[in-house]
């Protein structure tokens, strides 16, 4: 095991490690100025059952970070193992909705149809993180159905599978 402090010499190395840890991938969304808005995010992380809230990242350098800042509203969609293709669109754009099955919920945000587990939230709560901005969401409702979760470790994507 390779010792380090995280720091600008070895920025690489501190990503690489983080990498180690497998993680769900989502696409949250919002309305913003009168267009649905999404991006793939994996720092996603439940919060607390009572209340029932969620939370997840995005970063400062994003493009899309300002209209996820001033949302008021927002929901977390957990992707299948089926769905990498929504995640690759909406890593690469935040406004291509076309060819999606998707809707508004009441507050104008775009859910998007067949994801594992969807949750719709009001903003909690924002702390500074360093580069990133924490979004606490109080869960207003939620969905689910049965399936693979897609998977991210080691810079790829993957499925689960169990140990034996």
């Amino acid at each position: 095991m390779q010792d380090f402090t995280p720091g600008e010499d070895n920025a690489h190395d501190f990503r690489s490690a983080l990498g180690q840890y497998a993680t769900g991938i989502t696409i949250v969304t919002c309305q913003s100025d009168d267009k649905p808005m999404g991006i793939t995010a994996n720092s996603f992380a439940s919060v607390s059952l009572d209340p029932p809230l969620v939370l997840w990242s995005p970063a400062k350098s994003s493009r899309r970070y300002q209209a996820f800042a001033d949302a008021g509203h927002f929901a977390i969609h957990v992707l299948g193992a089926e769905q990498k293709e929504v995640c690759g669109h909406f890593a690469r754009q935040g406004h291509g909705f076309e060819g999606l099955d998707w809707i508004r919920n009441a507050d104008g945000v775009p859910l998007i149809s067949g994801c594992l587990a969807r949750f719709e939230c009001t903003v909690f709560a924002q702390y500074d993180g360093g580069d990133h901005l924490i979004i606490v969401g109080e869960v207003q409702r939620a969905a689910k159905r049965e399936g693979e979760a897609l998977l991210f470790a080691h810079g790829s994507y993957g499925r689960f599978t169990a140990a034996v």
